[in-house]
């Protein structure tokens, strides 16, 4: 029934599909997930390229939360204990998530249980939009396909990129709502926002690729409506998602010139080195490539053999085939080198280091066409059966994959050992503030990890002005007051001036006072260690880790956007009570159908 004098929408919703709980869907997701983590379980943890940097952060967030940092900036124990801007630069949201898991849980259990939860919300958010396009069975089987694709295999048990995989399962809720907005649903233009912005928050790469695929999608559908209204509600959208995110986007965008952020695309981390079945000199790096490539490869003859058959039903889809269709084809395209030109000019988008991160958006197509494909059968046993061999062949990739990892069961203990020791973790080349070299910091030796027991570098220090060395301080007397992440007190005494060398990486957000006046101190040559002259007496010593005015101009830009969208999602659901009671009213051709 139409209410007259309102226009119908622009596309009619997806037909009533047959109910299907989404508590069935849950437990089919729960139990593919448990399968994917069971590994970890019987055997170890697997020591996947990244699992070192995640484990690290995890632990040292929950160390600062015990000293009452509720959202950490600087990484304490990082690059043995000098430390680093980790934390303003990495998204929160798997940092965040991992040290919530391990201030209740064993550490080692903590990867197992996180990479289960985001197998799960990975599940539930495919299922959300299937079942607007898909029936019920259906939907469960995207949604268990999604969470257990080859991909995510590879991220769990060959990357241990927690980041991406927890960013990954918000994917199809971004499309989701992307879809919803074009249709002009209610809720979905604030949905929009939210998803975009914690995307951004989960991890960089992804947010990259969640930004230009919001692009593409925004400009599919709005050629598909021959309407730009898709493009202005959904460009709103994600300019309120960037709002969302600013406490983490603007210091990190604005402090990335304080860092040497360009070593994160230098060598093998380039993308042009890393399109799939690339050559290349390296056994080790040649050999994980084609592991991937072959990934995508079997991924995209997935697609493409059912998009043959989905094809059918793209009248009904509407513009969700359209939508998932171009998300293949350029998905695809930029794994291949052909699309170098793209990496090379487009923003940022070389930052996404591995062109074969394209496989999460085309993951989402795969899992969608494969379920709808499998629908169409229309004997049921026979759908049983096509379903079944593709879950097997999902399957035998996994035991592939897991076959080939390495199980390692020494990193948790390693890092916890090294952090209570006072010795703390390796840093990172993009996160080190300009002037340092990492590697020439004390105690970042090639063999420091097989000695556990070597003693920790002195938290105060003194440099020799003749010789420019640095050695335990002989003719100053220091006391520690207090030497916590974010802030270090010390008195100082000495009966000629000397120069005093932190435990600590100059960083321009660190504030000296000495006898409560501002002090500007220096930098070490090569580490960028922190030195501080003092001249002879006795003095008291507090070093700061600030608030910059991009922070606080982020988190306004934050709360101002949250209280916007509030404001937004109130108004629109008083406009739509309103509309419904007084439609009913509205006309005497209205009370008939």
């Amino acid at each position: 029934m139409t209410v007259p004098g309102e226009a119908p929408p622009d596309t009619p919703a997806p037909a009533t599909r047959a109910p299907f709980s989404w508590a069935v869907t849950l437990l089919f997701v729960a139990l593919a997930a448990t399968a994917v983590v069971t590994p970890l379980v019987v055997i170890s943890n697997a020591s996947g390229h990244d699992i070192q940097f995640h484990l690290a952060s995890w632990m040292d967030v929950a160390g600062q939360w015990r000293e009452g940092i509720l959202y950490p900036r600087w990484a304490e124990w990082a690059n043995w204990g000098f430390g680093e801007p980790r934390f303003i630069f990495y998204p929160p949201a798997s940092w965040l998530t991992g040290a919530a898991l391990g201030s209740v849980l064993p550490w080692p259990a903590v990867p197992g249980a996180y990479i289960w939860l985001a197998l799960i919300v990975a599940g539930m958010s495919m299922w959300k939009l299937a079942r607007e396009w898909l029936p019920g069975p259906q939907a469960a089987a995207a949604a268990v396909l999604f969470a257990v694709n080859p991909y995510n295999l590879a991220i769990v048990y060959y990357r241990s990129d927690f980041a991406e995989l927890l960013a990954a399962a918000l994917l199809p809720l971004l499309l989701w709502s992307t879809l919803g907005i074009v249709r002009r649903e209610s809720g979905r233009f604030a949905s929009l926002a939210i998803v975009f912005a914690a995307i951004w928050l989960c991890n960089a790469p992804e947010a990259v690729i969640a930004t230009y695929s919001l692009a593409l999608l925004l400009l599919v559908l709005s050629a598909v409506k021959r309407s730009p209204r898709p493009l202005i509600a959904g460009g709103a959208a994600m300019a309120a998602g960037f709002g969302l995110a600013a406490f983490y986007i603007l210091p990190a965008a604005r402090e990335q010139h304080w860092v040497q952020i360009a070593q994160a695309v230098t060598a093998n981390l380039r993308p042009e080195r890393n399109f799939i079945f690339t050559n290349s000199n390296d056994p080790e790096f040649l050999v994980f490539n084609w592991k991937i490539s072959g990934i995508a490869l079997g991924m995209m003859l997935f697609i493409g053999e059912a998009s043959v058959f989905v094809a059918r039903r793209r009248r009904e889809l509407a513009e969700a085939w359209w939508a998932l269709l171009s998300l293949a084809v350029a998905s695809s395209f930029l794994m291949f080198r052909p699309s170098a030109p793209l990496w090379r000019y487009l923003p940022k988008l070389a930052f996404m280091q591995f062109p074969w991160r394209w496989l999460e958006p085309l993951a989402v197509v795969f899992a969608f066409f494969i379920a709808a494909a499998i629908g169409l059968v229309r004997e049921r046993w026979l759908a049983g059966v096509a379903l079944a061999v593709v879950f097997a062949a999902i399957a035998a990739t996994g035991c592939l994959i897991a076959k080939d990892t390495w199980w390692d069961d020494g990193d948790v203990p390693f890092l916890a050992g090294e952090i209570a020791a006072g010795h703390g973790y390796e840093g990172t080349d993009e996160y080190a503030p300009v002037g340092s070299d990492r590697y020439q910091l004390p105690e970042a030796t090639p063999d420091v990890e097989d000695i556990p027991d070597v003693p920790p570098t002195p938290t105060v220090a003194e440099m020799d002005p003749s010789t420019g060395k640095i050695a335990t301080a002989a003719s100053a007397h220091v006391a520690i007051q207090q030497w916590s992440s974010e802030r270090k007190r010390f008195s100082e005494s000495a009966a000629t001036p000397v120069t005093l060398a932190l435990r600590l990486v100059n960083y321009p957000a660190w504030e000296i006072t000495v006898d409560g006046r501002k002090a500007q101190p220096g930098s070490a040559a090569m580490t960028a260690e922190m030195l501080l002259p003092l001249t002879a007496g006795s003095h008291q010593v507090e070093v700061r880790f600030r608030r910059t005015w991009d922070r606080t101009a982020g988190d306004a830009i934050s709360v101002l956007s949250a209280i916007g969208l509030i404001g937004y999602a109130m108004g629109y659901a008083g406009y739509s009570r309103k509309r419904a009671s007084v439609a009913p009213f509205a006309s005497p051709a209205s009370q008939h159908s």
